[in-house]
């Protein structure tokens, strides 16, 4: 575990003023960040365009609506982003990321799960803040649905012209929706993006969840704490 700074914390790791706990689902809760890496190289090898994992994923479309990370990566590799090529490329990664879920199932982070049940049973209240536009889709699968109190996903933040990580947009969104000012919300992120997001909405803690062995990346994003699992924020007594 890495920390910017000392906390007094609670059983669930957080500072007392945190009331409200925003997840992020891929690579947080789910191991669909796997899938949606997968499905990007697939697509992009498709279309002759170099894409290596993970560090085209961390660096370009990780936690980003779709079609931006699609212009970030045409951009590190000097292709013109035109529209054609950008939906193209766009709706064929998520025909195959849907295809790979109905395929293979969802897994989910047993840990993380854990995690989330306890925050409920701390009687905190908890969203699910995603740009997937499947998110829905993902919850089912996994059987996670009764975890949230609110959602924010990719269909909303189109719906109500939300900028995408890593703007804060859609976890201010989720805080409003919680009835919960910033300051005393925690975000929980794996991505670059998402850390971001939640340093420029000066949330009370920002979490980041480090997967892919980059805890420097994270904190120097803007992660408050790093964390190998959400387990390791639990004390025994929460767990």
């Amino acid at each position: 575990m890495t920390s910017r700074q000392g906390h007094q914390t609670s059983p669930l790791g957080l500072p007392p003023h945190i009331t409200a706990c925003l997840f992020d689902l891929d690579g947080v809760i789910t191991q669909t960040a796997t899938v949606h890496a997968r499905a990007w190289k697939q697509v992009f090898d498709a279309f002759h365009i170099p894409f290596q994992l993970p560090d085209d994923y961390d660096a370009y479309v990780d936690g980003k609506p779709r079609t931006d990370g699609v212009r970030a990566v045409l951009a590190a590799r000097h292709v013109p982003a035109t529209k054609d090529l950008v939906d193209q490329i766009a709706t064929s990664k998520d025909h195959l990321f849907v295809q790979l879920i109905q395929r293979h199932g969802v897994e989910t982070y047993p840990n993380s799960v854990r995690y989330v049940e306890a925050v409920r049973a701390a009687g905190m209240r908890s969203a699910v803040v995603s740009s997937s536009k499947h998110t829905t889709d993902v919850l089912e699968a996994a059987h996670l649905t009764h975890l949230f109190d609110a959602q924010v996903d990719g269909n909303i933040a189109e719906r109500e012209h939300l900028r995408g990580k890593p703007a804060p947009d859609t976890y201010l969104r989720a805080a409003r929706l919680l009835n919960a000012l910033p300051n005393n919300a925690a975000v929980y992120e794996d991505a670059l993006a998402g850390v971001e997001a939640g340093r420029a909405g000066q949330f009370g803690l920002v979490v980041g969840v480090d997967r892919a062995h980059h805890a420097d990346a994270l904190m120097k994003h803007g992660a408050d704490i790093v964390v190998r699992d959400l387990g390791d924020l639990l004390s025994d007594q929460a767990a």
